[in-house]
């Protein structure tokens, strides 16, 4: 496929969505007050940049940094300012043309946002309310977080934790969201800190640096798995108690094997889960989150019918309101911001274009915040 990256663009097709242009609408500008509303100030651009993704007549992709219109968003009740998103391994597929993610074109990427509420038609919200969206389609098939405006179903939306920054919600969102899920469904297995110890594969990553740092706070002995050393002191500094090698897990197994871990938050899939699920203990329980490895499972059923192990499969995507306010509040009450701080890095919305095919290939530590405000004109 042909990625052509950072190409300024005036005009990309004559769709209603998707048009990059400047124009010269203007409404009320505005500015935040204490309680965090939103109150006019003067006059604005509507436009504002965007990443978007096209796909031209013999189906190679393109990606761009793009000015758009607010008359170029997609249909829904609620508009934010986004403040920031972040970039997950998804949109790195999505965004490097990797794997079929975007399933209409053109797209903005972005599978998590977090801003202001601009207007509302929607009941549960109103203008100057702090939100954050996860999911739902965002970013595939619906106009996602990695531009300055969004407008969505107020459905999809839960509240900004007061305990949070925008950006420091990215540093979260999906990646520690997901993390968070995968956590609540072990302890509603039973799987506390006295079971034993709980191991986390692709453990320098978004899901897994999350994860090992909130088993941590929790109480568990967490084990790590990685494939790159120089994360080792990273990963301990979260909580780590032992590290293991990725090839400990990724490589082919025993249907059955020691018994090492009570749990285990697994990212990888694969050879990585099935081996993980061969050394869980008796009466354990291993959630299952994404597939970097593959969506293959080339396991046995014995540690499911000889040690009474189960699969817990976790989805952010489309989880109901109810796991996802408990999610985000646990997450306010648990992470400790210095070391939230530690594993994310924030980029400007351009940088999100080239640092996708380095998330897809591994190369990047914890999360990626992409700063997405509305520049000043």
């Amino acid at each position: 496929m042909v990625i052509r990256r950072f190409q300024s663009c005036r005009r990309l097709h004559h769709h209603r969505r998707g048009t990059c242009h400047t124009r010269g609408d203007h409404r009320l500008a505005s500015r935040r007050t204490r309680t965090g509303r939103i109150e006019a100030e003067g006059p604005m651009s509507t436009s504002f940049k965007a990443v978007l993704i096209t796909r031209d007549d013999d189906g190679a992709q393109q990606v761009r940094l793009c000015e758009m219109s607010e008359a170029d968003l997609m249909d829904g009740d609620v508009t934010i300012a986004v403040a920031a998103s972040s970039l997950n391994y998804k949109d790195g597929l999505a965004i490097s043309g990797k794997a079929p993610v975007v399933r209409r074109f053109p797209m903005v990427p972005g599978i998590d946002l977090a801003g202001t509420v601009l207007s509302s038609a929607h009941p549960a919200w109103r203008e100057g309310d702090r939100v954050i969206l996860n999911g739902f389609g965002v970013g595939e098939t619906h106009y996602g977080g990695l531009a300055e405006r969004a407008r969505v179903n107020g459905d999809w939306l839960v509240p900004l934790p007061d305990g949070f920054t925008e950006v420091q919600a990215m540093a979260l969102c999906t990646a520690g969201y997901t993390a968070m899920l995968c956590v609540m469904a072990l302890e509603r297995h039973g799987i506390s800190p006295d079971r034993g110890p709980v191991v986390v594969s692709g453990a320098a990553g978004g899901v897994g640096s999350v994860a090992v740092g909130l088993l941590a706070e929790l109480g568990y002995e967490v084990i790590a798995s990685t494939g790159r050393a120089e994360t080792h002191d990273y990963l301990r500094d979260l909580g780590a108690m032992e590290i293991i090698a990725r090839d400990e897990l990724s490589g082919e197994g025993k249907p059955l094997a020691k018994e090492r871990w009570a749990g285990g938050i697994d990212v990888a899939g694969g050879h990585t889960l099935a081996n993980m699920l061969s050394a869980t203990r008796y009466g354990g329980a291993v959630a299952a989150c994404g597939l970097a490895e593959s969506m293959a499972l080339p396991a046995s059923v014995a540690p499911f019918i000889l040690r009474g192990v189960s699969l817990l499969g976790v989805d952010s995507v489309m989880a109901p309101v109810s796991l996802r306010l408990e999610a985000w509040r646990r997450l306010e009450n648990l992470i400790d911001r210095d070391k939230l701080a530690a594993v994310s890095t924030t980029i400007p919305l351009g940088m999100a274009i080239e640092s996708a095919p380095e998330i897809v290939a591994g190369n990047v530590r914890g999360r990626l915040v992409v700063e997405t405000r509305l520049s000043d004109s």
